[in-house]
């Protein structure tokens, strides 16, 4: 049996993430790895896209004196790439992130590009105590850091739902619904699936006390793309983990975050809840169960 550590992502990542397949402890999953999002059932627009406006900086890095992108949407990240803010509460961080594009006439190097350059840290995919594959740092992360995507095929709502339904308890359920919050009440959902097509970030586990935590960042396309930051400093060795439910630190455990209509307290009952190990002091006993998709 071949005991060297290979790369899961078999160089569609510039970074190699480094796994060691002859663990007999836990059947490792079949999928196709996409360090990106691709275009599922239900998904009306192809993530690959380029749909956003870009800007016509001819400097090395932009700055929002001059760049139609800073000045629209704001800036997010400090001159070395962290996230300016990470002060992010039980629902996440309330402002949009977006990047300059493929049609922004600024540099690759531009201090508004961090996502859209992919994995940049050494990462290890390896067996858990009790929680199965996990995700751990093989360096030390800075608090702000980009770490990686959840990425995945993008399905749309009915899609998802039945994904949801048609489960077996024995099976794992990889979709993340994000919702975000407009003006005048509009709401835009976006469900990541990456069971079948996915990247590293669907051996994240979860936990109540995480110290990553997501944000939708737009690069090329209005399909938002979902990054994960470290919310504090992590160190060598330390696993990675999220709150599923897309909390952080101070979010009620159990709490749902729409109100269950009858419709989905009945379908919920179908469904076995999966326990929770990840030993927080806050630890809610139970993954997160986004009820809505039920509805």
């Amino acid at each position: 049996m071949n005991s060297t550590y290979v790369d899961l992502s078999n160089g569609f990542e510039d970074v190699i993430i480094s796994f060691k397949p002859d663990s007999n402890e836990h059947t490792f999953p079949v999928f196709q790895y996409s360090p990106v999002n691709v275009q599922g059932p239900g998904c009306p627009v192809d993530p690959s896209e380029v749909t956003l406006p870009g800007c016509s900086c001819l400097s090395h890095s932009c700055i929002s004196e001059s760049c139609s992108c800073l000045q629209t949407h704001g800036q997010a990240y400090t001159s070395d790439g962290s996230l300016l803010s990470t002060n992010v509460s039980d629902v996440g961080p309330s402002t949009p992130v977006f990047e300059c594009n493929a049609l922004c006439a600024c540099s690759d190097s531009c201090s508004n590009r961090v996502v859209q350059r992919g994995l940049r840290l050494r990462l290890q995919v390896s067996s858990t105590s009790g929680r199965g594959w996990g995700v751990r740092a093989l360096q030390r992360i800075p608090h702000g850091t980009f770490v990686c995507e959840y990425a995945g095929e993008v399905i749309g709502f009915e899609e998802a739902r039945r994904r949801q339904l048609a489960q077996r308890s024995e099976e794992n359920n990889y979709i993340i619904a994000v919702r975000e919050h407009a003006g005048s009440g509009s709401v835009t959902e976006t469900f990541v699936d990456p069971a079948a097509v996915g990247n590293i970030g669907r051996f994240l586990n979860h936990s109540c006390l995480p110290n990553l935590f997501m944000v939708p960042v737009r690069v090329h396309s209005l399909v938002p793309r979902l990054a994960l930051f470290a919310g504090r400093h992590i160190d060598v060795e330390e696993e990675l983990t999220f709150d599923y439910s897309g909390g952080y630190r101070n979010q009620t455990p159990g709490q749902p975050r729409l109100a269950q209509t009858d419709a989905a307290i009945q379908a919920s009952r179908t469904l076995q809840r999966k326990a929770c190990h990840c030993g927080a002091n806050n630890c809610a006993k139970f993954l997160p169960l986004d009820l809505s998709i039920l509805n």
